[in-house]
C-alpha cells in the first residue's frame, strides 16, 4: 500500500457487489457477547460485509479498496449499497444479522435513529462506522475524513474562487447524516471567519435562514434531494432561477457537483457561478480541467473500504490491536484544483486496478 493515496472512481452501479461468494449462507451462527466474533469453521474464510449509505460511484471506488483488502487478507467479503435510503439500510442490516457475519463496516444514513440496531450488531460481531459515524453507538471505531476540517477546506476553496465575496448555496443528499453536517457547519465557519470548532462539540447553524457575518460571504440556504438526482439538478437550477447573482455552488455530496456544472451548463452560467465540490466524480475532474469547477476535496474512500476491512480481519481475529487511538482513524483529504488535477486523476486509475 505505498501508492499515492489517490484512486479512481470505477462506475459499476449496481446496488449489491458479490466477492467471493458473498451470498453464500455462513456455516457459523452469528457470534455473541460484546461484539467478539467467533471464528469461522476450520478452512472458512471470515464473513465482512461493507455497508455503504446509498448508491453512488464514490461508493464503486470504496469497493474497490475492499477487494483489494479482500484478497490481501483472504477474506470473504460483501459490499451493501441501500438504494431507498435508511428503511432500506435497515433492512440490510437487520439481513446480515440473520445469516451472521465475523465483522461489519457502515456508514448509517440516520445515526440518532440507528443507535438501538447498531448495538445489536456490535454485540453480535465486531462493528465500525465509516464516511459518517455513529458515535452514540457501540461502535468500535471510525474510519474516515475529518468532515468538520474538510468542509473549512472547501470554504477556502470558495474564496479562492470568489476573493471579493458573494452569495453561496449549498448542496446536498440528506442531513440526517452527521458527515453532511459537518462539511455544512465547516464550509458556514470558513466563509464566516468563525474560529475552528471540535469535531466532537460542533455547535451547528439552523436550517433555513440566510447566514452572514462582517465579511463579504453570505450563505444562503442548504438544499437537500434525498440522492434523488433529477431532484439535485432541479435544485441547481431553481436556485439560479430564483438568485441571479449566485455566486457559488458548494456541492457537499459527490454527485451535487456534476448536477450543478449540468445546470449550470444548460441556463449558459458557466463560468459566471463558481462551483466548488467534494469527491472526484469524473465529471468534476474534467470540469476542474475545463475550467468550469474551481476544486473538490476528495475523501480518498477508496482507504474507506480498505482500512475498514484490515481492521475487521483483525478484530475478527481477536486482535484489538487494530483499533486506532481514540476510536478515529482519519483518512487525509486532498485538495483537488486545476494545478495538480491531472496527477491526481492518473494516480486515481492506477489505484482502481489496485483493485480489481
Amino acid at each position: 500500500m505505498n501508492l499515492s493515496r489517490q484512486f479512481l472512481i470505477s462506475l459499476s452501479s449496481v446496488l449489491v457487489l458479490g466477492i467471493s461468494g458473498c451470498n453464500r449462507s455462513p456455516d457459523n451462527a452469528a457470534p455473541s457477547g460484546g461484539g467478539t466474533s467467533t471464528p469461522s469453521q476450520a478452512g472458512k474464510k471470515k464473513k465482512i460485509a461493507f455497508v455503504t449509505n446509498g448508491v453512488d460511484p464514490f461508493w464503486s471506488t470504496a469497493a474497490a479498496g475492499v477487494r483489494a483488502a479482500q484478497k490481501e487478507f483472504g477474506l470473504d467479503c460483501e459490499v451493501l449499497m441501500p438504494p431507498k435510503g435508511a428503511a432500506d439500510q435497515k433492512r440490510m442490516l437487520e439481513g446480515l444479522l440473520a445469516r451472521g457475519v465475523d465483522g461489519i463496516a457502515i456508514s448509517p444514513i440516520d445515526a440518532k435513529n440507528m443507535v438501538a440496531l447498531l448495538n445489536e450488531a456490535a454485540a453480535r460481531c465486531p462493528l465500525i462506522t465509516h464516511d459518517s459515524d455513529a458515535p452514540e453507538s457501540k461502535r468500535l471505531c471510525f474510519v474516515g475524513m475529518d468532515n468538520y476540517k474538510a468542509g473549512r477546506a472547501a470554504g477556502k476553496l470558495v474564496k479562492e474562487a470568489l476573493p471579493a465575496g458573494g452569495k453561496v448555496m449549498l448542496f446536498v443528499g440528506r442531513l440526517e447524516q452527521l458527515n453532511a453536517q459537518q462539511r455544512r457547519q465547516g464550509v458556514i465557519d470558513e466563509l464566516m471567519d468563525r474560529p475552528a470548532q471540535s469535531l466532537d462539540r460542533v455547535v451547528y447553524t439552523p436550517l433555513g435562514q440566510a447566514v452572514s457575518g462582517g465579511n463579504s460571504f453570505t450563505v444562503l440556504d442548504t438544499r437537500t434531494d434525498n440522492f434523488d438526482y433529477s431532484r439535485a439538478k432541479a435544485n441547481a437550477q431553481d436556485a439560479m432561477a430564483s438568485i441571479p447573482d449566485l455566486a457559488c455552488m458548494v456541492g457537499l455530496f459527490a454527485y451535487n457537483s456534476p448536477h450543478c456544472l449540468e445546470a449550470a451548463k444548460e441556463a449558459g452560467r458557466v463560468g459566471k457561478i463558481k462551483i466548488v465540490s467534494f469527491d472526484e466524480q469524473n465529471a468534476v475532474l474534467q470540469g476542474i480541467i475545463d475550467g468550469h469547477v474551481f476544486g473538490t476535496i476528495s475523501q480518498q474512500p477508496y482507504y474507506y473500504g480498505y482500512e475498514s476491512i484490515r481492521i475487521l480481519k483483525g478484530l475478527a481475529n481477536g486482535d484489538r490491536s487494530v483499533l486506532p487511538p481514540n476510536g478515529f482513524l482519519e483518512i487525509p483529504i486532498v485538495e483537488v484544483r486545476k494545478g495538480n488535477v491531472e496527477k491526481f486523476w492518473t494516480d486515481l486509475k492506477k489505484m482502481q486496478e489496485m483493485g480489481k
